[in-house]
């Protein structure tokens, strides 16, 4: 029965129990919904209440959490949106990430808010959920497959061509820790490994159908929204034309492009392999989201050299930067097809393509040599070298094998000072932004639970006049504040703005759809019917994030743990950031001014006076902690 004290949602919450085949549903209170609102609202409690300390993230204690915000499947531009949690196995900390599609709207559409998933199958198996009618189905014909022979034979097998797919590929399966979830094929829930997660539990898919929306307050506010943004993204949202990736020539001359595993920020062949240059020469369509016009996501297709199936989309920014620049690799069809690898296996291509452009480094410098490679000349700008190693590591053969456990345990095993070119915090590959030009960004990856997050970080070019502050006077709208500087007024900023960043991570809303902070309000009380302030929304998050460190704390996380590669502390060798470093002094006062302003202390713990001003004094007993094990 749907829950007729909320709106916006269904007050349903679907729990599997693999290990006993049991399916079972909760109704959390409405008070649960105002306090958590949804997304990584949900995870972050979840995960910290019901699982024990210290568990293996690929063990059956492990809980993965699929969850819903309130504007997810309201039909409006940029509801497509889903969160999914669990302990990380690529960091051991705190792991969550999103994805768009269709998928978490359908979710809503067939009557659950949340899945939370534990145990593991004695046998493959998929889920399906048509209506609020659950059942586990035999996965074992599914199970080796690569993701769209997958999905095409779930929805073969249930009749149904609109049914939407969470899936993981073969990598997911073999364990691979930045392995991904995707939905629909090419929408990547991609980091922090939660393909790995799936894959532990022996479960394959998440397929879903739905024809009924949850009631909204305000039907017409939701209509209008929808109306203006069809009538404006065009001039509000520069994605539509390309996809991410636009503005890559102008990132490296900024020095923001990261190059040659972060040794530079400046690449001389980004012409080459820009959006706008992919998509003159491979793009099929420009494809797009639940409810919105914009239709950023490319999908590309080639012939020779390699065959890039088009059925997997087409490579956004970071993956264009990871296996572009960041390998030294200025040939497209190389990128677009491990692209395609990725997505077909489904692995994380930020994770996937800085763990390569760390080995090439490894292997330049000598730490390794033919032998370790299969006889692959691993250096930077060999697109084919790129793609053997890369098909190495999906395989888990030879020294992919080793690149699949990520970059950091990688270099953990090699020894003899490669930690240094393994460029992660707290275990995540660093994201294609590098904070030696937005050193804001550079002070969100040091604090972030799940280690070097792009999606809610603070891009600092956005710190002067963006669509969403158009209205909030909360932010200094006028202050320009150069991208290289890390001062108390960028600390400052990069907790407000940054809460902000965080926040559509709780509504289910993408961060690429253009609306001003009002209209973000306005849509939450138009759906939830409840009055919504910013600084009730903010409390949300801060009430997140204090959980997810919270998380940390138990598992083990401290300070030594909220640091940058020590690269970004050391300038770019050419270019307009040379001489341009992170000083370790200033990111640590700022990162003291960052707890302060959160309500924590100086070692990053929260305060029992915070969390009592948040309504969750009940995590207390949850800051009982010992030193971590990895």
């Amino acid at each position: 029965m749907e829950n007729k004290t909320l709106l916006g949602y269904n007050g349903r919450i679907l729990r599997v129990n693999l290990n006993e085949r049991e399916i079972s549903v909760e109704e959390p209170p409405a008070d649960y919904y105002q306090r958590y609102l949804g997304g990584r609202g949900f995870i972050a409690p979840t995960l910290l209440q019901e699982m024990p300390a210290k568990v293996d993230p690929l063990g059956p204690d492990n809980q993965l959490v699929f969850a819903l915000g309130p504007l997810t499947g309201m039909p409006f531009p940029g509801s497509g949106r889903n969160s999914v949690g669990a302990k990380s196995p690529l960091t051991f900390a705190f792991g969550e990430a999103e994805a768009g599609g269709f998928w978490g709207a359908e979710l809503k559409r067939a009557g659950f808010d949340a899945i939370i998933i534990s145990g593991i199958s004695n046998a493959p198996v998929f889920l399906w959920i048509q209506d609020g009618q659950v059942e586990l189905r035999d996965a074992g014909h599914l199970w080796g497959m690569e993701v769209a022979p997958a999905h095409l034979a779930i929805q073969k097998e249930l009749g149904d061509q609109q049914i939407r797919t969470a899936i993981i590929g073969p990598a997911g399966e073999k364990l691979i820790r930045f392995a991904c979830i995707l939905n629909d094929i090419t929408h990547a829930a991609g980091r922090t490994g939660l393909g790995a997660v799936m894959g532990s539990k022996k479960l394959k898919a998440i397929a879903v159908r739905g024809r009924n929306t949850p009631q909204m307050a305000d039907p017409k506010v939701i209509a209008d929204l929808g109306r203006w943004m069809s009538q404006n993204f065009k001039e509000k949202a520069a994605v539509w034309k390309y996809g991410t990736g636009h503005m890559m020539e102008g990132y490296s001359l900024a020095g923001n492009l990261p190059t040659l595993n972060f040794q530079d920020g400046g690449f001389e062949g980004v012409k080459k392999i820009t959006a706008q240059a992919v998509c003159d020469q491979f793009r099929v369509e420009m494809y797009g989201c639940y409810a919105c016009p914009i239709r950023c996501k490319k999908r590309v297709k080639v012939d020779s050299p390699y065959f890039v199936d088009p059925i997997y989309g087409g490579p956004e920014y970071e993956t264009l930067a990871a296996f572009g620049s960041n390998c030294g690799i200025s040939d497209p069809i190389a990128i677009c097809k491990a692209h395609e690898i990725c997505n077909r296996n489904g692995i994380d291509t930020i994770s996937a393509g800085v763990t390569v452009s760390f080995a090439m480094e490894c292997f330049e410098k000598g730490l390794l040599n033919a032998k370790d490679t299969g006889g692959i000349e691993l250096r930077f700008g060999n697109g084919e070298a790129m793609l053997q190693m890369l098909e190495q590591i999906v395989q888990k053969q030879g020294l992919g094998a080793l690149l699949a456990e990520g970059s950091r345990l990688a270099a953990k095993q090699i020894g003899r000072g490669s930690e240094e070119f393994a460029i992660h915090v707290k275990g995540l590959e660093v994201p294609m932004h590098d904070p030696r030009l937005k050193q804001g960004m550079g002070l969100h990856y040091s604090v972030h639970p799940a280690g070097a997050d792009h999606v809610s970080g603070v891009h600092d070019t956005l710190l002067e006049k963006g669509p969403q502050f158009e209205e909030w006077s909360a932010i200094d709208v006028n202050e320009s504040i150069p991208s290289t500087e890390l001062s108390p007024r960028k600390a400052r900023l990069v907790y407000q703005f940054g809460l902000w960043r965080h926040l559509p991570n709780y509504l289910g809303l993408c961060v690429l759809v253009p609306y001003s902070s009002k209209q973000i309000l306005d849509a939450v009380e138009a759906v939830t019917g409840w009055p919504m302030s910013y600084w009730r929304l903010m409390k949300t998050v801060e009430r997140g994030i204090t959980l997810a460190k919270i998380f940390n704390v138990r598992e083990g996380f401290t300070l030594t743990d909220d640091l940058l590669p020590p690269r970004f502390s050391a300038s770019q060798r050419g270019g307009n950031l040379k001489g341009v470093t992170v000083d370790p002094d200033q990111l640590s006062e700022a990162q003291k001014l960052y707890f302060q302003m959160l309500g924590w202390d100086e070692q990053g713990i929260p305060t029992r006076a915070r969390l009592v001003e948040l309504d969750i004094a009940w995590a207390l007993a949850y800051l009982n902690f010992s030193p971590k094990k990895i």
